[in-house]
């Protein structure tokens, strides 16, 4: 599933294009995506100006000339990609967004997870799928003390805890390994273990990823490409995800590292981690 890097690199590459053009036409090519499209959905979208592009989480807003936003979800496997008309499609284009600049935005979804709403912009905030959501790990206000409120008293393993949405926003399973690697935390270890020294550590390794991740397009794996149609590249630049049985950088391959990376499941989903390095 694009974590909050990939939905942040496409609503820029959105925002870029889209912002001060109205749609033409919208075209929904089925009823439904994961749940059903809005009533008159296309209708409700034709001739609508586009204002504003953000991001919360990992949806995707795109606010609309008369207080409606457009909330977009990827799901696992959605695709959003802009492109002078006539774009090119494929068996997998559910939504087509015509613009009055030339440009087509098509939504693509081979699994069908995402999904798309109409919300008045007033009731954004008390949206079910936003209302619970927890701090962007990229605000002002996301720093060690923070997070360290945030793990308080909390008797699950870290890295769960860096996943619980309704803490913080946006981290997956990929930049969670990623940003406990270079904290130096085990992701076995109890959320409130970590504090003082560890939560700053924890917070500024979080930020750096993120940062770094957005910076390089995100992470491809399967069907994620940036708005343009380009791949992302951070995937190069994995420290210990995916990277089973390999050392981990800035290990030396002595006896100590000779397992290399390690993978455990925790919560049906696969851990990456250095035992060595991180504790």
């Amino acid at each position: 599933m694009p974590e909050l890097p990939e939905v942040e690199t496409v609503c820029r590459g959105l925002r870029s294009a889209l912002v001060g053009r109205r749609f033409l036409s919208v075209e929904a090519r089925r009823p439904d995506l994961r749940f059903p499209f809005p009533d008159g959905f296309a209708a409700r979208l034709t001739g609508r100006r586009v204002e504003r592009v953000d991001r919360r989480a990992k949806y995707i807003l795109i606010g609309l000339d008369d207080a409606t936003v457009l909330l977009i979800h990827l799901g696992m496997s959605g695709r959003v990609v802009v492109a002078p008309r006539p774009i090119h499609r494929d068996a997998h284009q559910h939504v087509l967004f015509r613009t009055d600049d030339g440009q087509d935005v098509a939504y693509s979804d081979a699994r069908r997870f995402g999904f798309m709403d109409l919300v008045a912009a007033a009731d954004l905030g008390s949206h079910p799928r936003l209302i619970s959501l927890g701090i962007e790990p990229l605000s002002p206000e996301f720093d060690g003390s923070r997070l360290a409120g945030l793990l308080a008293g909390r008797k699950v393993p870290l890295k769960a805890a860096l996943l619980d949405q309704r803490l913080i926003a946006g981290i997956g399973n990929i930049y969670a390994c990623e940003a406990l690697f270079r904290a130096g935390l085990s992701p076995r270890r109890l959320a409130r273990t970590v504090s003082g020294q560890r939560a700053d550590r924890l917070a500024i390794a979080i930020r750096q990823v993120l940062g770094e991740a957005i910076a390089a397009g995100g992470s491809s794996l399967r069907d994620y490409v940036q708005a343009s149609g380009e791949l992302g590249y951070f995937q190069h630049r994995w420290a210990v995800y995916d990277r089973e049985g390999e050392v981990c950088p800035g290990c030396n391959g002595g006896p100590a590292c000779i397992d290399g990376v390690r993978r455990i499941a925790q919560a049906g989903r696969s851990t990456f981690y250095c035992p060595r390095r991180q504790r």
